[in-house]
C-alpha cells in the first residue's frame, strides 16, 4: 500500500504533533518533581533548624 503525498504530510504533522505533546506532558513532570522536591528540602531545613530532627545538629 502505497501513501499519497497528502497522506504522509498528514502522518508527519500528527507525528510532531504527539511528540510535541509527549515532550510537554514529561516537562511538567519533571517540573512538578523538582519543586516538590525543593519545598520538601526546604521543609527539612526549617525543621533541623528549629531542633525537630534527631540527629540535626551535625
Amino acid at each position: 500500500m502505497r501513501l499519497t503525498p497528502e497522506q504522509l504530510s498528514a502522518r508527519k504533522k500528527r507525528n510532531l504533533a504527539l511528540a510535541g505533546a509527549l515532550i510537554v506532558f514529561i516537562v511538567l513532570v519533571f517540573t512538578t518533581t523538582v519543586l516538590k522536591m525543593k519545598g520538601n528540602l526546604d521543609d527539612r531545613k526549617e525543621a533541623a533548624t528549629a531542633g525537630q530532627i534527631a540527629g540535626a545538629a551535625s
